[in-house]
């Protein structure tokens, strides 16, 4: 999809946003903010940004496995300092198993979260994308980990800025403990994330927009509005249940969440 008719920044702007943030990807050091060439609150020009790298990784052969759904939390949009929600795209290479060491140089900036996983098994492509629609394409769910990053250097990310870097997406790692909709209520799990042993923060479905499955609405709408609607198989990673967390190299992070069991990884320096 061609983003850049919707909005008023210039294509040469656009790409030199991208290739800022894929030079600082590719060489592993964060640069400097993009809203110096796309502006700090221009959706279309910060999705279009985001959609060139995309479509450049897929042209290097990378493919598409579902989307995530970021600064669904009020406490992690504190954190970040915006006010609404965004979405990113999740890439094969960036998935990981309960129990997998992850390389710690593979996120920028790594901060964890923990999350719910859904795993689709219709297309939400067409007609009303409403609760009941939603829930009945989810095949299962799975607690997972997601690990963000930023390519923007000390996260001093507008909302943008974040868009731009594919919604500040690392990695994620998703549990083995697969529950459907008949066996748990998304909006009243309990969840608590620990760090080599110790915990560092808890939260509850509900701070995920009120209930996980309004963020999965939110993304079906906001795909499919941009030309991209979620298909069957994709993993939608639905957003905080608290706040995120930094991670140093070597530590082992742990995520419980009440229905849906636990989820560990390591990150090995």
């Amino acid at each position: 999809m061609n983003n850049t008719n919707l909005t008023a920044v210039s294509d040469t702007n656009l790409a030199r946003a991208a290739t800022r943030l894929r030079v600082a990807a590719e060489s592993g050091i964060a640069g400097v903010p993009v809203r110096d060439l796309i502006g700090s609150d221009d959706v279309e020009a910060a999705y279009a940004v985001q959609r060139i790298n995309i479509d450049a990784r897929l042209a290097a052969g990378a493919t598409v496995v579902g989307r995530k759904i970021g600064l669904t939390s009020e406490a992690v949009q504190k954190q970040i300092g915006v006010d609404q929600p965004d979405f990113g795209v999740l890439l094969g290479d960036m998935e990981f198993a309960d129990g997998d060491r992850v390389p710690f140089d593979a996120v920028l900036q790594p901060m964890a979260e923990a999350e719910i996983a859904f795993v689709l098994k219709d297309d939400l492509a067409d007609g009303v994308l409403d609760a009941a629609r939603v829930r009945g394409a989810i095949d299962y769910a799975v607690a997972a980990i997601e690990v963000c990053g930023s390519r923007v250097a000390a996260w001093d990310v507008s909302f943008a800025d974040t868009v731009a870097d594919n919604a500040s997406s690392g990695v994620f790692v998703l549990g083995l403990e697969r529950r459907t909709l008949d066996e748990f209520v998304p909006a009243e799990v309990s969840m608590s994330m620990h760090i080599d042993g110790e915990e560092v923060t808890t939260g509850t479905g509900a701070a995920c927009l009120g209930d996980p499955i309004n963020a999965v609405i939110w993304l079906a709408e906001k795909a499919r509005e941009f030309g991209e609607p979620l298909r069957a198989g994709q993993v939608i990673l639905s957003g905080a249940l608290g706040p995120m967390r930094p991670i140093i190299p070597g530590a082992e992070v742990q995520v419980v969440i009440s229905g849906l069991g636990t989820v560990t990884a390591t990150f090995p320096a």
